[in-house]
């Protein structure tokens, strides 16, 4: 059982580091390429990206439930690969589906849990009663887990992760398939747990929101690797102007609409896909009529335009040349099949 307090390392390293981790599947499926994170200790990193992007993995490499084909990591000073045991009693993991037996009631879950950590007598009562009403479970403590609502589910599922006080807690996805309620009472917790209790927390998300309300620093992935970290307001700072999103009638020439767009003064970072036209203008109202006139010469159509502040979808289309909810529903089919085939990953 870790004897640190929350989010301190023992070695006052960073509470998880990894290095240039290379993983891939059967069928030479190549999930991670070159993933590289460090998340300091008490802090909230946030591992955004869409699905396939190599963030399970990741995870599951941390939490030495998959190895790496190379590559170093550790996490609460321990080698993941040298030293397992150490790692497990010093994590706490939420992973995407619940490991709750639907069978046993609340209590008796988390009763076990801290069982299986060496917890006994009073201190194990006193823990499992303080994380029931943490988590507004009392009511519910004796009913089994499988009649608990999504939100109830989950809520016990990061008790659980939290039984025997972990250094650094992974929640992976925490709050997919969560109604707007619940998803925003998971927010608030995770927040609480970050900042009274200085907890050093690794959220996987590809929920934009979530990574910007919840994270102080924000590693974005894409194809199994990171291609730009920093805190949530830097990385939106670093775009300059206004966001200018044009929808087209019809699928307009790549080259030739670029190529028309890069030619105006005041505007940069113009990526076309399809319909849609993406740019970023010094005045962004200003520059919409311009950018009308520009695509009417090039022969294409505007049906809707759109300006807005600088965003995280900005920022993932900025390094990864494409936008997020793209990314996200035209996720690598062969990357999922080789991941859960070799034991679930995203």
């Amino acid at each position: 059982m870790s004897t640190g307090s929350p989010g301190v390392t023992r070695t006052g390293a960073p509470a998880v580091r990894a290095h240039d981790l290379i993983k891939t599947y059967p069928g030479g499926v190549t999930a991670l390429n070159g993933m590289g994170i460090t998340v300091e200790a008490g802090t909230v990193l946030g591992l955004l990206g869409p699905n396939g992007a190599g963030k399970s993995t990741t995870v599951k490499i941390l939490t030495t439930l998959a190895r790496p084909d190379s590559g170093t990591a550790t996490v609460a000073g321990h080698d993941v690969l040298r030293h397992p045991d150490r790692v497990r009693r010093a994590i706490g993991v939420v992973a995407q589906k619940s490991g709750a037996d639907p069978v046993a009631t609340g209590r008796e879950n988390l009763v076990l849990q801290g069982r299986l950590y060496g917890l006994r007598g009073t201190e194990l009562t006193r823990r499992v009663d303080g994380l029931l009403e943490r988590f507004a479970l009392s009511d519910a403590a004796k009913r089994p887990v499988r009649g608990y609502s999504g939100g109830m589910l989950r809520r016990l599922d990061v008790a659980l992760g939290l039984v025997h006080r972990p250094e650094v807690l992974f929640l992976d996805e925490p709050t997919t398939g969560l109604d707007p309620e619940a998803r925003t009472a998971m927010w608030e917790e995770i927040g609480r747990l970050a900042g009274d209790e200085g907890l050093t927390i690794l959220l996987t998300t590809h929920y934009l929101e979530e990574a910007d309300r919840l994270a102080e620093r924000i590693a974005i992935v894409d194809r199994g690797r990171v291609v730009v970290e920093g805190t949530p307001d830097r990385l939106k700072g670093e775009l300059r102007g206004d966001a200018v999103h044009l929808e087209l009638r019809d699928d307009g020439d790549r080259v030739v609409l670029a190529a028309a767009l890069a030619a105006l003064p005041g505007v940069h970072d113009t990526v076309v896909e399809g319909r849609r036209v993406s740019v970023r203008a010094d005045d962004g109202a200003a520059a919409v009529p311009v950018l009308l006139a520009a695509l009417e010469r090039a022969g294409a159509a505007v049906a809707a335009a759109t300006v807005a502040r600088p965003s995280l979808d900005d920022v993932y289309l900025r390094y990864a040349g494409r936008r997020f909810a793209e990314a996200d529903a035209a996720a690598d089919a062969p990357v999922l099949a080789a991941a859960q085939a070799a034991g679930g990953a995203r």
